[in-house]
C-alpha cells in the first residue's frame, strides 16, 4: 500500500480506471444488443463521469499536481 501513497501513482490509477471504464461503455454499446447495451452502455458511462468527478476533486486538493501528463513524463527520472 506504500507504493500508492504518491499523488501521482493514485492519479494514473483513476486515469486508468476512466480509460478502462469508457472503452467498457463503447465495446458493450457495439456488442451488447437491445436494452441491455443501452443499460450497460449508460452505466459504465456514468460510472467514467463518477471517476472523473473523484479525479477533480483529488487534483484539487493537490496544488502541486500539474495534470497526469506531468505525472507520466516524470516518472522516467
Amino acid at each position: 500500500m506504500e507504493s500508492f501513497r504518491p499523488f501521482g501513482v493514485r492519479s494514473l490509477i483513476t486515469h486508468a480506471i476512466m480509460a478502462i471504464t469508457l472503452v467498457g461503455a463503447l465495446l458493450s454499446a457495439l456488442v451488447l444488443e437491445g436494452e441491455l447495451g443501452q443499460v450497460s452502455f449508460v452505466a459504465f458511462v456514468n460510472f467514467t463521469a463518477g471517476m472523473w468527478i473523484c479525479q477533480s476533486i483529488h487534483a484539487l486538493g493537490n496544488p502541486q499536481y500539474e495534470g497526469v501528463l506531468s505525472v507520466v513524463r516524470n516518472r522516467g527520472d
